[in-house]
């Protein structure tokens, strides 16, 4: 062996070493280590409505240190002196029993969520639901096909876990019968349905109980002040466009490159029947007509939904009734489509659909108990006004205003979204210190939900904590049988940073532009 071929073969095995160890099966790469510690430190949270009964019980707790130490704080708006009302005291002890029941039933989502489900119960018990995003998927040209996908799950956010569970399937299927990656298909409707959430073009099952959770946030420091679910609606419309744009933009250029040529059998799958297209077009022609009479009731001065003494469209019961809309434009539809395909014969078809629906919402009934007494215990103890005003100085005192307070709200959210996946559960925690503290900056609450549902979308689709997410690598796991959890992490990474940088940077422009947030939702708040 020559001098020079001693060098190599000494190089060729100083080089192998690394590649034995990069090859470590045994050995996890760091990113896929850290997940796991995610997941750990999740599956220790406890349930939901138990973590509000904690919460509840720790506020009663605080509740009584802080008043025993004395600490108080001025309200910027009237000047009063703010206390901290003991619970654990005879007084705070009498009024949690008095009002157990109350506080329940006054919970503005409560009866906001249970109307809206029986309607969207008889679109979605019927077929509607399914079949409007079947033929909207399939009836998109080629081109079009990932933008489709992508609007199809926005469009889903109207219901609960249609999206999940009926189009994540369909996007991979859709894929595959135009012969590419299904994995690309499932990424791009997962990415509308989960990274989107916050994103949609009409006010969707979620937008009710968001609003009303900010109501009683607001109302700690705004007793009279009103949200309704349309609040966030004008950003959410624009982010649905950015959405669209940017989230087939990543499909194309990076998740599907990345996947490369697929080479499994490529199934197709049965197209909307003719006689789901006959439902589609009589369900159509009702809301047509519920436009119709909405906008007689709305456009003429003396129409009988506007207010009767200004005559506005904004401050109106139309506006104060817009979950009424949103029942009956699901409740008609839908039960004229099971009509016209069969699925409703008589009147106890059309009740199975929507007691289906009651049936789904037995565990947020239980859920919403415990928030509504965390909710009303927090309110009434004055640690939220105590904790806002506090709260508000600091930010005063470091200068963090602006667009960079909430750039740094969205990625506290986001943070938090890893390891809490219900939307509502996470805002009716947060709602209470950020909304009153961002009021007393001169924020709008609508702002600070809009920013808090920027943060909540962007990481459903990394974290195993999301409700759906082991769903999702079962559907995966049909088209590439070793996908796992690093599987869908990594395919959809790419929706999560992009998406996150575009949605701040829309978020930045309409702070800057000034815009309106929704109906009667300016970006700044005047006490």
């Amino acid at each position: 062996m020559t001098k020079n071929q001693d060098k190599k073969s000494k190089l060729e095995k100083f080089l192998n070493l690394f590649k034995k160890k990069d090859k470590d099966p045994n050995k996890k790469r760091l990113s896929l280590r850290l997940l796991d510690g995610v997941e750990k430190v999740g599956n220790k949270l406890p349930n939901p409505a138990t973590l509000f009964a904690l919460l509840a019980f720790f506020t009663l707790l605080l509740s009584s240190l802080i008043k025993a130490l004395g600490v108080e704080a001025t309200h910027p708006g009237t000047g009063a002196t703010i206390q901290v009302n003991n619970l654990l005291s005879a007084e705070g002890l009498r009024f949690i029993f008095a009002n157990l029941t109350s506080n329940y039933i006054n919970f503005p989502p409560l009866g906001i969520v249970v109307v809206a489900m029986i309607g969207i119960g008889m679109a979605e018990g019927s077929g509607l639901i399914s079949a409007a995003l079947r033929h909207m998927v399939t009836a998109t040209p080629k081109k079009l096909l990932t933008a489709s996908v992508i609007t199809a799950g926005i469009l889903s956010h109207l219901a609960s876990s249609v999206g999940y569970v009926v189009l994540i399937p369909l996007g991979a299927m859709v894929f595959a019968a135009f012969n590419r990656h299904p994995i690309a298909g499932l990424a791009a409707a997962f990415c509308g349905v989960s990274a989107g959430f916050g994103a949609n073009f009409m006010i969707g099952s979620v937008d009710p109980i968001l609003a009303g959770l900010s109501e009683s946030a607001a109302n700690i420091i705004a007793p009279n002040m009103e949200l309704t679910p349309a609040i966030n609606l004008y950003f959410m419309v624009a982010s649905g466009v950015m959405l669209v744009v940017v989230g087939t933009w990543i499909t194309e250029k990076f998740v599907e490159p990345r996947l490369g040529e697929y080479h499994g059998e490529l199934e197709k799958f049965e197209d909307v029947q003719d006689h789901e297209k006959k439902g589609l077009f009589w369900a159509g022609i009702s809301v047509l007509v519920m436009i119709i009479l909405f906008l007689l009731m709305l456009i003429p001065e003396n129409g009988i939904l506007r207010n009767q003494e200004t005559g506005s469209i904004l401050n109106s019961p139309f506006m104060d009734g817009l979950i009424t809309a949103i029942f009956l434009i699901f409740f008609v539809p839908g039960l004229v489509y099971g009509i016209a395909v069969g699925t409703i014969k008589n009147d106890k078809d059309a009740l199975k659909h929507m007691t289906a629906s009651m049936k789904n919402l037995a565990g947020y009934l239980v859920l919403v108990f415990f928030a509504a007494q965390f909710v009303y215990i927090f309110k009434e103890s004055n640690l939220g006004v105590l904790l806002a005003i506090k709260g508000a100085e600091l930010l005063e005192h470091i200068g963090m205003t602006g667009i960079g307070l909430f750039i740094a709200f969205v990625i506290i959210s986001a943070f938090i979204n890893l390891f809490m996946g219900s939307a509502s559960a996470k805002w009716a925690i947060m709602a209470p210190i950020f909304v009153p503290m961002f009021m007393l900056l001169g924020y709008h609450p609508a702002l600070t939900q809009a920013a808090y549902r920027i943060g909540d979308s962007v990481t459903n689709v990394i974290t195993p904590m999301m409700s759906y997410f082991a769903l999702i690598v079962t559907f995966a796991q049909k088209y590439k049988k070793n996908a796992g959890i690093g599987t869908i992490i990594a395919t959809m990474l790419p929706y999560t940073v992009i998406l996150s940088l575009a949605w701040i940077i829309l978020l930045a422009v309409w702070m800057l532009l000034g815009l309106p947030i929704g109906v009667s939702a300016p970006i700044n708040y005047m006490p």
